[in-house]
């Protein structure tokens, strides 16, 4: 079926404000009103302003996409680790041919010269340049300037019209309804990000033991007692006393720098086995630069440096340092620019009513700061390491959902290829940190519903919790959850308000909610937080999934030795736990191990069971810990025998 001729058409855009759309069309997109409450309505673009139009392609099988990564990560499954290769992944998910052909006919049809039209490399979306009156015909709409209240503007429409027999074809047009302004780029909005790093603050100490004390581990925790805690061997084995070159950890930072000379400190007090100079190997991506003088020194970047060089070492870490410092401290965004890095693909994938990167992440070549990156968008410049260690995170109320969800599939093609990803679960138990979504962290007019965390609510992650050695107890006695009331400190859990139970954790929440209900009101789903009088969604995905100590753990910061913690402590432990296991497996033929949750919640007798404490936050007492997977600490946390004999075990 073709198009109506182009005379018609016009007749259309003549008419459509009165609403007398034709039969053949329907509405493919309308915005709902409450969306734009801090939008104010402009004026009518002028007919000849030139719109970047962009219409993404239905993309195939991504209703498949859970059930894939699931047969190649339960262990039950014939094709455990058969994982994909990264042009596999793209072509599984590109539109079919059909959907191409028939959008671009249409286009054509409508008066859109073929040479006008771009399709991408990744085959998701086709793109053109129109003028007003061009994309007002095509789509049967009006398009307006919108203002937001902080001053920033775009186009947008409030909702748009396409033949009925392109709809299965489509999956949103832009400009379209979307309203989604990028932050003011100012240094000062440094302090008013809402993606930072998940840790507490650095405390000064300076009794803390350099040897293999282990009486003192819940005052700070080094090295030796990660090691008598978890039970891994100071130097992992490997053949020749070599590492391999294909198994370097990666681990990203933004907007927080080590220093080489606390690195260097931290190894000769703890860790004199790790030679002086002992770095990170540099992926830098967007004009990032590391290290940086010691003066500037990061609480995030050391901490995560200094606690996986002496679990992992003679293996490396890859550094995912992220964007020019302009756009570190003054972008809302959060993560597209390195998933940008890692899969070009990435840049130009479509889904969940976006494609490429939105306007609140960093934009390059930087024009606005004087020493930004003046490069093009870095996309696929480094390969994805097999593990990846996250330490940041923020509340899901904080982002636009669709910008999650575009995110979270990610995450799940890269787990496709055997990576896996950890995030921090966060440090303020059940509620958030502050942001335009939530009251004081959490959410709801009087702020009393829980805020869950982002990207550590996605179900294809590793989300790590944080726990703590008990006062007067030692490293050979049960941990609790990590809860530091003067602090305002405590593991971050609970439910998704985005993503339902995933169907590898759906026993472990219901025994969790039937055997320990913590005895709140709750609500179900995607509902209005403004009227429902629940604490948290019930069919939500649970986190963390597993976790690890995040208390008090010995670190060298500026110069000075002290203690630092936070879920941002335990993921990059586990991050290296896991690409230790890694290595052993590779130097046995074996593939990397990939997305992790599936094996964990199918055999949790490897992990020690934490069964104390709870997670407090928006005026309760969160939820409890529990025999079992609990919202606080998960799985609990490693048994690395267990887990190594496990892991190998598996083909």
């Amino acid at each position: 079926m073709r198009f109506l001729n182009l005379g018609l058409v016009f007749g259309f855009a003549a008419i459509a404000s009165a609403a007398a759309i034709p039969h053949t069309h329907a509405v493919h997109e309308k915005r709902d009103t409450a969306v734009a409450k801090k939008w104010e309505k402009r004026g009518r673009l002028s007919a000849n302003a030139r719109l970047p139009m962009r219409i993404g392609l239905k993309q195939r099988n991504l209703h498949l996409g859970h059930d894939l990564l699931m047969d190649i990560s339960d262990p039950s499954s014939p094709n455990y680790s058969k994982h994909w290769t990264s042009e596999e992944v793209i072509e599984m998910f590109a539109p079919e041919q059909k959907t191409v052909d028939a959008v671009r006919a249409w286009l054509i049809d409508s008066g859109i010269a073929p040479q006008r039209l771009t399709h991408s490399d990744n085959k998701g979306w086709l793109a053109f340049d129109a003028t007003t009156e061009e994309a007002e015909t095509l789509l049967l709409t009006e398009y307006h300037l919108y203002e937001h209240v902080d001053g920033q503007t775009t186009a947008a429409c409030e909702s748009y019209h396409v033949p009925k027999y392109i709809q299965e074809h489509l999956d949103y047009i832009t400009p379209g309804i979307k309203l989604s302004a990028p932050s003011k780029r100012s240094v000062k909005a440094r302090s008013a990000s809402n993606r930072i790093h998940s840790s507490i603050p650095f405390q000064r100490a300076t009794d803390i033991s350099t040897n293999d004390d282990l009486s003192q581990c819940y005052n700070a925790l080094t090295p030796a007692c990660l090691r008598a805690l978890y039970g891994f061997p100071e130097t992992p084995e490997y053949p020749g006393g070599q590492a391999r070159t294909d198994n370097s950890l990666g681990i990203f930072e933004e907007g927080d720098f080590y220093d080489q000379a606390d690195l260097d400190t931290f190894f000769a007090n703890f860790t004199p086995y790790i030679p002086q100079g002992t770095h990170p190997v540099p992926a830098f991506i967007d004009g990032a630069q590391a290290p940086v003088p010691q003066y500037d020194a990061g609480p995030e970047s050391d901490l995560d440096l200094q606690l996986s060089y002496p679990i992992i070492y003679p293996q490396n870490v890859t550094l995912f340092q992220t964007d020019d410092l302009y756009s570190a401290y003054t972008s809302r965004g959060f993560l597209n620019t390195f998933l940008d890095a890692i899969d070009g693909s990435y840049c130009t994938y479509s889904a969940f009513g976006e494609t490429g990167n939105d306007p609140i992440d960093p934009v390059y070549p930087d024009t606005v700061w004087s020493g930004g990156y003046k490069g093009q968008l870095m996309c696929g410049v480094y390969e994805p390491t097999n593990v990846i260690s996250v330490s940041y995170g923020g509340s899901e109320a904080d982002w636009p959902t669709y910008y999650q969800q575009r995110q979270c599939n990610e995450y799940m093609k890269l787990g496709l290829q055997g990576t896996s990803i950890f995030f921090a679960s966060g440090d303020a138990g059940v509620a958030g940190r502050y942001g335009d979504g939530n009251v004081d962290g959490c959410l709801g007019t009087y702020g009393q519903i829980f805020s869950p965390g982002f990207p550590t609510s996605c179900p294809y992650v590793t989300s790590v919790g944080a726990t703590q050695i008990n006062p007067n107890s030692t490293v050979y006695e049960p941990e609790s959850v990590a809860d530091y009331p003067d602090w305002g400190y405590s593991s971050g859990g609970g439910f998704s308000n985005i993503y339902p139970v995933p169907s590898y954790q759906h026993s472990a929440v219901y025994d969790y909610l039937q055997r320990h209900d913590p005895g709140y009101k709750y609500y179900r789903g995607n509902v209005s937080l403004a009227t429902t009088d629940g604490l948290y969604n019930r069919s939500g995905r649970g986190y963390p999934d597993v976790s690890a100590n995040g208390w008090n753990l010995a670190v060298v910061i500026g110069g000075e030795t002290g203690v630092e913690g936070g879920t941002s402590a335990a993921t990059p432990i586990w991050a290296s736990l896991i690409n230790r296991i890694n290595e052993q497996r590779l130097n046995i033929g074996k593939k990397t191990l990939g997305f992790l949750n599936p094996a964990l919640y199918a055999n949790p007798h490897v992990l020690n069971d934490i069964t104390t404490g709870s997670n407090p936050g928006c005026a309760t007492k969160g939820f409890p810990a529990a025999t079992g997977w609990d919202p606080a600490t998960g799985l609990g946390t490693p048994n690395y025998p267990k887990m190594l004999d496990y892991f190998l075990s598996l083909p």
